[in-house]
């Protein structure tokens, strides 16, 4: 396939997105290499031909080039030190030295310059950001203390209305008991004027004695029901007084307790909204610094991809290639299908176009040439492989794969190539790398490929070895069937198929 590729120089795009990336790297250094395989080829080639041709230029024509003559009738040459003016090579090389130390000089200098200013403008932005913090506290405190003294006001003018209300009460009452004593005066007033009378009565003759006493009587029962009118309308007053004074009491004291309480709900509020805020500061630092250091991975993992490409580009250029790993001893094709129970008959590839056309292309490729050498079946247990599928699509292959551990790996018939897929999960994503089918074997998707004569060989020396140096990917874990019927139903039973037909 890959042969083919360079033959034509293109690739499919659909192909090219079931190749992993270091299967691109790979595909793209051996398109290069062709490339100036083939420049070099054609360079030699013209300058073959214009030795055994070679071409001569007319007079007056455009681009011929016509030397300046010297006095000897030939071209006029310079030699650098033969004029008394010309200065020798090591006053070259002093000045060259000494233009190009000015230039690193100036170099220097400007990077220095760049990174004062960068500094510099990192501290100006630094203390003017310290300068908004600073800022923004000193409004928060105003702000606070601004409410602090608005809640101190509001307790203090409630203080003064209650001491208002109690003043207000005292006067009333202090109304109220003179009042009261101003008619008491003048009962007293009465009563003396009374008693007066009664003395002046007592003085006359005897006759009217008995008329006096009478009227004595009198008078004594007015002034004990006045006494106890008096003591029932102080018992009132004072009934009053204590009655007013608790509702006042207790009206101030409940503008203090929601006065109290309002502040306390607000400084609640308050507590609560630092603390939310707090709280996402300490989420957003939390994610930029995942963000941090998941760039610093991947920009990692870029260099480290970066250095491999370009060392393997540079190995290549100069004919240098890497050591292979030791290719290991597998069985020839039809001692393996022999061993899995299958005739030993020889299986001979068709030659086919660089990819299928359709499904219907991939199964046929299949049962003619791939089934009859075994693949798919486990030489153990003469099952099918738990890891082995059929024609299914890489999506599927990820939605598999995407709850399994590290290691989880599944083998796919690709419906792109002639070929299969192996779909591995990793620690981060999942990889698929493509699997390339010859006369010789199976091989991944490359040059210099170790090369197994069989499917399941492969997928055994890649338990132990990991498919790519940088990767690391072991085939550990082998996912299997998640439905019925399974998804190689129409691979490995072809009499379904012919019922079908």
């Amino acid at each position: 396939m890959l042969q083919q590729i360079l033959q034509e120089m293109y690739i499919d795009p659909e192909l090219l997105a079931e190749l992993s990336e270091e299967q691109k790297q790979v595909l793209f250094v051996k398109m290069r290499e062709e490339q100036v395989r083939r420049w070099k080829e054609s360079e030699l080639k013209l300058e073959n031909e214009d030795k055994k041709n070679p071409r001569k230029r007319k007079p007056g024509r455009k681009g011929f080039v016509k030397f300046l003559e010297g006095s000897d009738g030939h071209e006029w040459v310079w030699v650098m030190g033969d004029h008394p003016n010309d200065k020798n090579i090591d006053d070259i090389l002093e000045e060259e030295a000494k233009t190009e130390a000015l230039r690193k000089a100036e170099l220097e200098m400007e990077k220095l310059r760049q990174q004062e200013e960068k500094e510099l403008k990192v501290r100006l932005e630094q203390e003017q950001h310290d300068v908004e913090l600073a800022k923004k506290k000193m409004e928060e405190d105003i702000r606070r203390k601004k409410e602090e003294a608005e809640m101190y006001q509001s307790i203090k003018e409630a203080r003064i209305v209650a001491q208002r209300l109690e003043e207000e009460k005292k006067k009333e009452e202090q109304k109220r008991v003179e009042n009261l004593r101003l008619r008491a005066c003048k009962k007293c007033e009465d009563l003396q004027q009374v008693s007066d009378n009664i003395n002046i009565l007592s003085k006359a003759p005897h006759a009217v004695a008995k008329g006096r006493t009478d009227q004595s009587s009198s008078v004594q029962l007015k002034n004990s029901s006045f006494a106890q009118e008096r003591r029932v309308s102080m018992e009132k007053v004072e009934k009053a007084k204590r009655r007013r004074s608790n509702e006042l009491y207790v009206r101030w004291k409940e503008m203090r307790r929601q006065i109290e309480k309002s502040a306390e709900e607000e400084s609640k509020e308050v507590e609560d909204n630092w603390h939310y805020r707090e709280k996402q500061a300490k989420e957003a630092e939390k994610q930029m610094q995942t963000l941090a250091k998941r760039a610093r991975e991947e920009h990692c993992n870029s260099l480290r991809l970066t250095s491999s490409v370009i060392s393997a580009a540079s190995a290549f250029s100069e004919g240098v290639k890497p050591p292979l790993p030791p290719k290991p001893k597998y069985l020839t094709q039809n001692a393996l299908a022999s061993q899995n129970g299958i005739s030993g008959t020889k299986v001979s590839r068709k030659k086919r176009s660089l990819r299928p056309k359709n499904k219907d292309d991939v199964v046929k490729w299949f049962l003619e040439e791939e089934k009859p050498q075994g693949v798919g079946i486990d030489p153990t247990t003469k099952e099918v492989a738990t890891w082995f599928h059929g024609v299914i699509s890489r999506v599927d292959a990820e939605l598999m794969l995407q709850s399994k551990t590290l290691g989880a790996f599944l083998v796919r018939v690709s419906e792109r190539v002639w070929g299969y897929t192996i779909s591995y999960r990793a620690e981060d994503r999942c990889k698929h790398f493509l699997i390339d089918t010859s006369e010789a074997g199976y091989q991944f998707f490359g040059a210099n490929q170790v090369l197994h004569a069989s499917l399941h060989e492969l997928i055994e020396f890649h338990k132990n070895n990991p498919i790519t140096v940088m990767g690391g990917e072991k085939l550990r874990h082998p996912v299997g069937q998640s439905k019925d019927p399974p998804d190689y139903h129409g691979l490995l039973q072809p009499k379904i198929l012919e019922s079908h037909d």
